[in-house]
């Protein structure tokens, strides 16, 4: 693809505006921890759910999401439908992460449990982003590079490395100087370009195939359809709706990565109204990614266009979204869509880096070392945020010995971590009853459990005959609720095998225990129009349920 002059023009405007916040926001200094990781606890709902969006449409969604779209349709929409988990985050457990003024959520359960489940829950995270978030985006940037340019600008480095460490490069420079502020600030700026940019691809694609209708009759009924057989190999009804809740309650109510954006609230009140606006803006990649997705299959598949015949290879559908920016924009728009590839490669891979950052700072090496400076903290944040680069470009070539679209190796691996997460988080907060040792039971064995069925599908090749192959064939839908039941039961079953918790470590971190003052004041921070807002995110997702049921 040849990028014209305004193309390039656009492009170098995008990154003007990206590190002039950045430059703005360090210009004002980072003079605490609370500066650094929780944007000194003063942002609005619009900039923080502007953040919620942006970080989670990263490039997993214009490469990953797309390419499952060109797979298999609007299987993987559920997962964009869990707008609700966000309304679960903002009217449930908002109000006890407020109340606890905690900087992470591993801090959350040192309270709730004990400090050897911050020490697990912040290893374990740490471990997790190595194999999603940062690598995913890590790769998808790569894929990304290698499409838009396809031959490669230097004889010693292929493209897609390229790509991938220069987006590592950029984001990584911002971020590391300007801390949660400057990311959140950027990812309001960048979810302006996410949404135009995606907009302009579906609405051309949609031209260039004839509209909504040719659309429906080239991808035929089947991909138009949420949900597929109870046996289907990848996407079992059953499993779509019982089991990716769990993944969605874990990643929007639990994750560091998400909640952080809340965290950085002055009040309960804008941190709801936040994931209230982000509930809304999480309806829109079902439209904006996975639909354009389906797009490049119809046009693949009509031959209407010939350069998407690569849409329709096997292994090949992650190209589906940037083979429909070199295929049919014009000079201009090509530019603003780069824009906005560059934007969600940026924006998810900045929120991860300062997670990080966050979780090693706060939770292991102040631990380590409590009496540590508040310069030396946000200096110790930026060293971790590199090493974190390092171990994400080191897993990425593993990432081959993994079966299926981008976007469906997330979503697999996400299912192996987030159930005993989700489970000591929820029962925690319902259950005055459950303790420290079912806590600990829980995480430990479930990610064990979890850990050897994603070593068990790395090597699935190596395993024929054996029971372990068997294990690593079982759909990760079914696997995440058996996980899940595994999990809960051994919480419940150590829990009650030993002593309660006391009424003392528990006041205001259980429902039941939240004193009638934390009641009343969280009461006081919504309106019949928070009320409405919500009600009205519930009716559109039943809305797009009903639409794609077949």
């Amino acid at each position: 693809m040849t990028l014209g002059t305004l193309d390039w023009v656009i492009i170098g405007l995008y990154f003007a505006v990206v590190f002039g916040i950045a430059l703005w926001v360090i210009k004002q200094g980072q003079k605490s921890s609370a500066d650094y990781f929780l944007a000194s606890r003063n942002m609005g709902w619009f900039v923080i759910g502007a953040s919620l969006f942006a970080s989670n449409i990263g490039s997993e969604h214009l490469v990953g999401l797309a390419g499952a779209g060109a797979d298999s349709g609007v299987a993987m929409a559920h997962y964009e439908l869990h707008a609700w988990c966000l309304l679960v985050l903002g009217w449930v457990l908002v109000p006890f992460y407020s109340r606890s003024s905690v900087f992470t959520m591993p801090e959350f359960l040192e309270r709730r449990y004990s400090p050897a489940a911050r020490w697990f829950l912040s290893l374990v995270s740490l471990i997790a982003y190595i194999f999603t978030k940062v690598s995913v985006a890590l790769f998808a940037g790569g894929i990304v590079f290698k499409v838009l340019f396809p031959t490669d600008l230097f004889t010693w480095v292929s493209n897609f490395w390229l790509g991938a460490i220069l987006i590592v490069v950029f984001t990584g420079i911002y971020t590391i100087l300007g801390g949660l502020k400057a990311v959140v600030y950027t990812d309001a700026m960048q979810t302006v370009v996410l949404i135009a940019g995606s907009a302009v691809v579906t609405i051309i694609g949609l031209q260039k195939l004839g509209g909504w209708g040719e659309l429906k009759a080239t991808c035929g009924s089947e991909m138009f359809n949420l949900w597929k057989p109870i046996n289907d190999p990848n996407f079992p009804w059953f499993g779509m709706l019982f089991a990716a809740p769990i993944v969605g309650m874990w990643y929007w109510c639990t994750d560091q990565y998400i909640v952080q954006r809340t965290l950085a609230a002055p009040d309960e009140k804008t941190a709801r109204r936040g994931t209230i606006f982000a509930s809304y803006l999480k309806l829109t990649p079902v439209f904006l990614f996975i639909i354009p997705g389906m797009i490049a299959f119809a046009l693949a598949k009509s031959g209407k266009v010939e350069g998407m015949a690569a849409v329709l290879k096997e292994g090949q559908s992650n190209q589906a979204f940037p083979l429909l920016v070199t295929q049919l924009l014009p000079m201009g728009l090509r530019g603003l869509v780069v824009g906005g590839l560059l934007a969600a490669l940026m924006s998810s891979l900045s929120s991860v880096f300062n997670s990080c950052s966050t979780l090693f700072t706060v939770d292991i090496y102040k631990k380590i070392k409590p009496n540590t400076s508040e310069q030396a903290l946000v200096h110790v944040g930026r060293l971790a945020t590199a090493a974190m680069v390092v171990l994400g470009l080191l897993w990425i070539p593993f990432m081959k010995y993994i079966s299926g679209a981008l976007y469906v190796y997330l979503q697999s691996v996400q299912a192996y971590i987030a159930p005993p997460i989700f489970a000591v988080f929820f029962l925690g907060v319902f259950s005055k009853r459950i303790n420290s040792a079912g806590c600990m039971a829980g995480l430990v064995g479930g990610f064990i459990v979890g850990m050897a069925r994603l070593a068990a599908e790395v090597c699935k090749g190596s395993l024929e005959g054996t029971i372990l192959h068997t294990f690593a064939e079982i759909n990760f839908l079914y696997f995440c609720l058996y996980l899940c039941a595994f999990s809960v039961l051994l919480i419940v079953g150590v829990s009650l095998l030993t002593p309660k918790p006391s009424e003392e470590q528990i006041k205001g971190l259980t429902y039941a225990t939240t004193a009638l003052m934390d009641k009343k004041k969280s009461r006081a921070s919504w309106n019949k129009w928070d009320v409405i807002h919500t009600v009205i995110v519930l009716l559109l997702i039943l809305a797009a349920y009903l639409y794609f049921t077949g």
